[in-house]
């Protein structure tokens, strides 16, 4: 079976369920942007991060399927001990680091400034899924998570 099917061709795509929107739909754009987000976190991975970084990344990299995936269904895939699961590890990088006193421009190294590029692509992340809310209401969790991902990049970005 190819690959294409011809069936988005006319500018719409299929959600779980064989639901019919148009590919510029809030479902679909917020899917994008996920994936966009998995793809700039799997070229941090690329860049050789530190283990217990690399193990992070590729988890978020995981739930970021599982993120789409609830999206486009209506299913819970996102809980509250993925969010505290971030929080835990943002306390303890943030702990390690010393107080934030100035703005931070990107660029020390490859590394951080992935990972900055990253937390950017995250939060439009977030907004496209705020506008989605507006359509269609879905778990507050999935706002959440978005939003401390975006936090954990954040001090990531600092400590490399």
């Amino acid at each position: 079976m190819p690959l294409y099917t011809r069936r988005g061709d006319t500018g719409t795509t299929t959600l779980f369920g064989e639901i019919r929107v148009e590919k510029d739909s809030p479902h679909i754009e917020v899917c994008g942007h996920l994936d966009e987000l998995s793809a700039s976190l799997g070229m941090v991975r690329a860049e050789g991060l530190p283990a217990e970084y690399e193990a992070i990344v590729l988890r978020i990299q995981q739930e970021i399927i599982s993120f789409c995936a609830e999206i486009v269904s209506d299913s819970a895939k996102i809980q509250l001990e993925h969010i505290r699961q971030i929080e835990t590890e943002i306390d303890r990088i943030e702990g390690e680091l010393p107080p934030l006193t100035q703005f931070i421009i990107s660029g020390e190294n490859q590394i951080s400034a992935l990972l900055h590029l990253s937390r950017t692509i995250c939060r439009r992340a977030e907004r496209s899924l705020v506008t989605l809310f507006r359509v269609r209401q879905k778990s507050p969790h999935l706002v959440a998570y978005l939003n401390r991902l975006g936090d954990l990049l954040f001090v990531m970005a600092r400590a490399c």
